[in-house]
């Protein structure tokens, strides 16, 4: 593995809160206001990265407000002035023409600063409403796949021909390209093969949903062992961070957080009936008690501030480069990561 020094991130609150929905420390808020607040406090602290989730419908529960992810990037991206902007993107909802000039302008916006996190969609009620098509699991992979055959060399602003099972596009070419760069960056979600073997070859970097380190390993060891075409591809951990001065304070604060969490037990049901059963990631996270979504605090970055940033440390041996995160209550816990553990794992 090389040594690039550590990225940290934030996952932008497009949703409300990543563990639990009913904490009074961290009333629900999922406003553009909250978001903007966020994401500038977390540039100024010293992150480098944020990730805004793409959901049409609030996940959990519809009555709940939801960031758009795209509109919100672009002005996230025109109002920061260090920060990496990844706007996730469900091929289903997109023309690749039309989303590539998308990522072009909003590239021009931030200066080079953006990426697109392609996921391939695990909520069938959010295309149901919407009245999308929701494919089998792995012909979402194969549609994904030729989208982004097609989004990656426009965003290069080569000319584009192509007939496809999914798309045909006659001649297309994008001005003006990237000017920083060839391209916004690309990240790829999910573990499934299909997802592996999209992320080896043609992402930049492969999100890691949170699980212990011997099982990062592995995924690593699988995935870079599948040819390339360009140069190696990186590697991003998404987490739940609870750090404090001791173990005891530490999983206090995590057991609050787990006794939270089981009120939301109901609406989590509700959503589990429109999850697609083939999802890795929730067969992952259904094996492994955690807060927080995407894997959480299974990645056991909970303990004392050195104990966190030791952990933290071997994986980033093991190759993860990009460590996307997440608190309750966000900003105060974001606060605390930034004082007490960054430091120690960039030392």
């Amino acid at each position: 593995m090389d040594n690039s020094p550590p990225r940290f991130g934030i996952w932008a609150l497009v949703h409300g809160s990543r563990a639990a929905r009913q904490d009074p420390e961290e009333p629900f808020d999922a406003s553009w206001a909250r978001n903007k607040a966020l994401v500038l406090e977390a540039e100024a602290l010293g992150f480098d990265s944020t990730l805004v989730a793409q959901h049409t419908f609030n996940p959990l529960n519809p009555a709940n407000g939801e960031l758009e992810a795209w509109t919100g990037s672009a002005a996230l991206a025109a109002l920061t002035s260090r920060i990496e902007i990844i706007a996730a993107i469900k091929p289903l909802l997109y023309n690749p023409v039309v989303l590539a000039k998308m990522a072009l302008q909003i590239e021009e916006i931030s200066g080079g600063r953006f990426a697109i996190n392609l996921v391939n969609a695990w909520n069938k009620a959010e295309m149901d409403k919407a009245g999308l098509p929701f494919p089998e699991h792995d012909d979402r992979y194969t549609l994904g796949d030729e989208w982004l055959s097609i989004v990656e060399p426009l965003m290069r602003g080569e000319t584009v021909h192509h007939k496809g099972a999914h798309f045909t596009v006659d001649g297309a070419t994008l001005v003006p390209k990237a000017a920083t760069r060839a391209r916004p960056r690309i990240y790829i979600g999910g573990e499934s093969q299909p997802a592996r073997a999209l992320a080896a070859a043609q992402g930049d970097v492969w999100f890691i949903n949170g699980q212990p380190l011997e099982d990062v390993q592995a995924l690593i060891a699988d995935v870079a062992a599948r040819p390339r075409r360009d140069a190696p591809l990186r590697y991003g951990l998404s987490a739940f961070v609870i750090a404090r001065k001791t173990e005891d304070e530490a999983f206090a604060a995590y057991d609050r957080l787990a006794k939270l969490a089981a009120l939301d037990a109901p609406m989590v049901a509700k959503q589990a009936v429109h999850t697609d059963p083939n999802v890795v990631m929730k067969q992952t996270m259904a094996k492994t008690a955690r807060v927080g979504t995407n894997g959480g605090t299974a990645a056991g970055l909970v303990g004392t501030y050195a104990q966190v940033a030791e952990r933290m440390k071997r994986f980033s041996e093991a190759g993860i480069e990009t460590f996307m995160l997440q608190y309750q209550p966000f900003e105060a816990e974001m606060r605390r990561f930034a004082e007490e553990v960054m430091p120690l794992v960039r030392a």
